[in-house]
């Protein structure tokens, strides 16, 4: 059996971290059977590289969504992307790298250094640690996001500038999926599990940002998201 480590669900969708949704997303996706033990913050000390998601299966421990599903496709085959193209196969890892490397970060803006996003990201993360933890971590996990989005490169801009980028990759994405049922076309891929992973959490976290509501502006997004929980966490 699989075994997940990822966080625990919060903001009322499965994860608050659209990396480890996109795994579980993808895991359901692929009919893999795994568990999934309840992780938190303290223990990202046992993650190989700092940072959820990772498994454990086999004996063999991978850490990276991306890393993991090239591992479980060599290990179980790939039940999902076989039918794409070439071509299809670069769009969609276009299309990967545009969440995950860009718009990515933005969220992040969203979330840890914008106050109303802070104050709820804290509560979420680390309302339930033990005192006097939970008032000395979170300013220090803090500082080091901050660090992280000034080394990307993102951080180096203003808030509107941030909004600006984060909204161009909305509406790509929007105009893109128009109106498919999936995002290359007709069936599911790798690609969704990503999607679906980014969308629902910009879409149904309870943090009102310009990102936010750039996305709702296209009706095209609700419908997807709501599509893919209908499908594979009915």
């Amino acid at each position: 059996m699989i075994t997940l480590h990822q966080f625990a669900p919060a903001f009322g969708l499965p994860n608050a971290s659209p990396f480890c949704m996109k795994l579980e997303t993808w895991l359901r996706m692929a009919q893999l059977p795994f568990d999934a033990p309840r992780m938190t913050l303290a223990d990202m000390r046992k993650a190989p590289k700092g940072k959820m998601p990772y498994i454990e299966d086999k004996g063999r421990v991978v850490s990276d969504s991306t890393f993991i599903i090239e591992y479980l496709k060599a290990t179980y085959g790939d039940k999902l992307d076989t039918w794409l193209s070439t071509e299809q196969h670069a769009v969609a890892l276009a299309f990967q790298r545009l969440m995950e490397e860009n718009l990515y970060w933005a969220v992040v803006y969203t979330r840890w250094i914008e106050p109303a996003g802070w104050a709820l990201t804290r509560a979420a993360f680390f309302a339930n640690m033990p005192a006097p933890l939970k008032w000395i971590i979170p300013p220090l996990a803090r500082r080091g996001i901050r660090q992280e989005l000034h080394g990307h490169g993102m951080g180096r801009h203003s808030a509107q500038e941030i909004y600006a980028i984060g909204k161009q990759n909305i509406t790509a994405l929007a105009d893109f999926l128009a109106d498919k049922p999936f995002f290359m076309g007709d069936a599911p891929c790798t690609l969704d599990a990503t999607a679906y992973g980014f969308l629902a959490n910009l879409l149904w976290v309870p943090l009102e940002s310009p990102l936010t509501q750039h996305a709702r502006q296209y009706p095209q997004l609700e419908a997807y998201c709501q599509r893919m929980r209908s499908r594979y966490y009915a």
